[in-house]
């Protein structure tokens, strides 16, 4: 018995890295953002008529193919992600999980997902989740390296999920659904260019280009965070403008919408990493503001 404790111990320890490592694949806090916008969009196209059952299998299938989606990328971007300082401790540059091991997880991630969305909310969240997962790992992943175009493709698939959300609660796509989804895509770039500029020293060890200036940190990648923050402001009235929220969601967004431009601004006269934190700080704030302020605005 004596023996079998250090297996025992050995075996726990070799369970446990194996399991934060599947957690890490996954990307759990980006994961967690993705889910949280499908939510909002259900409960929006519900209108206070929630399916519970309904509502905890969109969580689960967002989830699955989300965590699929991120693993995938890693697997894609293992060779970038030695090169990295934030990244080389991941699963894959460290050897903690097996290359094998971690397509495996990440298909049946996918497959399952996709299946959950198909068979029990409705064909057509199944396909939103196909070509979000599709946009994001095959064609927004490799594109990182060749073009700062690659903030556009990947604002389809980072802004998708709102709409997977919609539909599940209502099996179409309509007007206010394309709303939801233009607010979304228009608040990926500030929001990554926010990143891309505390992270580009990194970024440029992989060869990785996503600021919109070809000079990198500088007043022209800060001035197109200016237009596309100022460009929100007007895109997240357009549910009140056609009566489908009212006034009380129209003057939050217009608040924190001028909180996330100020933060644009003050980094185009600083141009300094603390500014691009705080814009950085903005735009996770903005998101979950907005929708949760058009949500309570819609259902009460």
């Amino acid at each position: 018995m004596l023996t079998a404790k250090p297996n025992i111990t050995q075996f726990s320890a070799v369970i446990a890295s194996r399991l934060v490592g599947y957690t890490q694949l996954v990307k759990m806090r980006l994961t967690s953002l993705v889910v949280f916008s499908s939510a909002m969009g259900y409960l929006m196209g519900a209108n206070g008529k929630i399916l519970w059952g309904h509502f905890i299998l969109l969580l689960l299938g967002g989830f699955l193919i989300t965590g699929s989606a991120n693993a995938l990328n890693q697997i894609l971007e293992r060779d970038t992600d030695k090169l990295m300082s934030r990244t080389a401790k991941r699963p894959l540059p460290s050897n903690r999980l097996g290359m094998d091991e971690a397509s495996i997880f990440a298909l049946l991630l996918g497959v399952t997902g996709i299946f959950i969305l198909g068979y029990f909310i409705n064909p057509l969240s199944a396909v939103l989740g196909i070509i979000a997962l599709i946009l994001y790992a095959f064609v927004y992943t490799p594109m990182k390296k060749k073009s700062s175009a690659a903030v556009f493709v990947g604002a389809f698939p980072g802004a998708i999920p709102v709409l997977i959300g919609w539909v599940a609660a209502t099996n179409n796509l309509g007007i206010t659904a394309w709303m939801l989804f233009g607010i979304q895509f228009i608040w990926q770039f500030p929001h990554t260019w926010a990143i891309a500029w505390v992270l580009e020293d990194d970024y440029k060890k992989a060869g990785i280009q996503l600021l919109p200036s070809a000079k990198g940190r500088g007043k022209s990648s800060a001035f197109h965070a200016i237009i596309y923050t100022l460009l929100l402001i007007p895109i997240s009235l357009l549910p009140a403008k056609f009566g489908y929220t009212g006034i009380y969601s129209a003057i939050i967004l217009v608040a924190v919408g001028g909180f996330f431009l100020y933060q644009a601004i003050n980094l185009y006269r600083k141009c300094d990493l603390k500014s691009a934190r705080m814009l950085m700080l903005g735009s996770f704030v903005y998101l979950p503001v907005a929708l949760i302020a058009l949500v309570l605005d819609k259902t009460w």
